[in-house]
């Protein structure tokens, strides 16, 4: 991509699609163009065209999407299916439409079955049936992919796709409701820390700006503070003999799933690499559909959960709720396409963690 080239980056202020729009500017491509939400539904086919028409972009990294957790996979599979579907069809349509030179797709590992024999490689795509926790968002995802490669096969569209791994990393969803497994455990160990402390103002704050602390968490944060010997709020003292659980975070499942992580800037270092090295006639003349993008190393959970608990510095128990459903038994991509063309991760997991915590409570401290 040459620095002038007009570069159309959908979903800049989520965690991957502004990853990717900082790598840009450090690299010098400045002419960007972006659309925040209230400026652009990506789910409207007659504003996507209309965006195009009027811009006419040269590239386009597609990272919007809706994402969620094992939770809200579940409970609303729906929105998952009709709302990254129609965010797909739209925009890469339209940037067949209007003459787009490339496009880069990104998908996620959810794609792969739930069976899938690991390192998971690119060609084992549609070879067993899929996790069904996140059925729906994985088959919009295979929809993405899919169509990628038709339009370069009917069209010579040099649209490709790639496949990141488990993602982390500032801008992160610490929704507790909706987030992954990584930012969940940065947050339910900080909120830990500070019920151990008696901090319930600190608390207040960190719940009006990351979103409604649930129930069960709540439950476990009133019983640590009450074993460290500090006073409750008088809103959750009523509610405070009722709470029976141990004084400890509890996580679902058994923590025995293995899981590969890769910090958002490396992947935004790797979408860069791809969109200048890497072309449709390449892609699909090795066979495959989709690039993967991770590690090449997986970790888990209950290990993960520890090196979480020791950066952010709780020193209380967890726990494992086992009657929750644990999702994949294993997920690690093989990565050697990739860094056989020369691209390789530079984060450790231990050091994006730590930035990640560190971004956290930098938003964590706003009234």
């Amino acid at each position: 991509m040459k620095k002038k080239a007009k570069i159309f980056v959908g979903g800049h202020r989520g965690l991957v699609g502004s990853a990717i729009f900082k790598r840009l500017e450090s690299e010098g491509h400045h002419n960007l163009v972006v659309r925040t939400r209230r400026e652009l539904d990506l789910g409207s086919q007659s504003q996507v065209g209309a965006l195009f028409k009027a811009e006419k972009p040269e590239y386009v990294f597609l990272a919007a999407a809706k994402v969620g957790g094992i939770w809200a996979n579940s409970t609303y599979p729906a929105e998952f299916i009709y709302q990254n579907l129609q965010i797909e069809i739209n925009v890469i349509h339209n940037a067949y439409v209007h003459g787009v030179n490339k496009l880069l797709f990104l998908g996620s590992s959810c794609i792969y079955p739930r069976e899938c024999l690991q390192p998971m490689k690119e060609h084992y795509l549609l070879t067993k049936p899929l996790e069904p926790t996140n059925e729906a968002y994985a088959i919009a995802k295979i929809a993405g992919i899919k169509m990628c490669q038709f339009y370069h096969q009917q069209y010579g569209a040099n649209f490709i796709s790639v496949m990141p791994t488990n993602l982390f990393g500032p801008r992160d969803n610490f929704d507790l409701a909706t987030s992954h497994v990584l930012p969940a455990l940065i947050r339910k160990f900080h909120l830990a820390k500070l019920a151990s402390h008696g901090d319930w103002d600190e608390i207040k704050k960190d719940e009006s700006q990351f979103g409604k602390i649930p129930q069960d968490i709540m439950d476990c944060l009133v019983v640590i503070a009450q074993s460290q010997g500090h006073p409750l709020p008088i809103s959750l003292k009523p509610h405070a003999s009722k709470v029976k659980t141990a004084p400890a975070i509890t996580l679902w499942g058994t923590g025995g799933p293995r899981r590969e992580f890769l910090y958002v800037d490396d992947l935004a270092d790797a979408c860069l690499f791809v969109m200048n090295h890497v072309d449709a006639n390449w892609l699909y003349g090795q066979g495959i559909s989709h690039l993967n993008i991770g590690t090449g190393s997986d970790i888990p959970i209950s290990e993960l959960a520890n090196i979480v608990k020791d950066i952010v510095g709780y020193e209380g128990e967890i726990s494992y709720d086992t009657s929750k459903a644990d999702g994949m038994p294993q997920k690690i991509l093989d990565v050697t396409r990739l860094t056989s063309l020369g691209w390789n991760h530079r984060t450790s997991l231990r050091e994006g963690i730590q930035k990640s915590y560190e971004w956290y409570l930098g938003h964590s401290k706003a009234d």
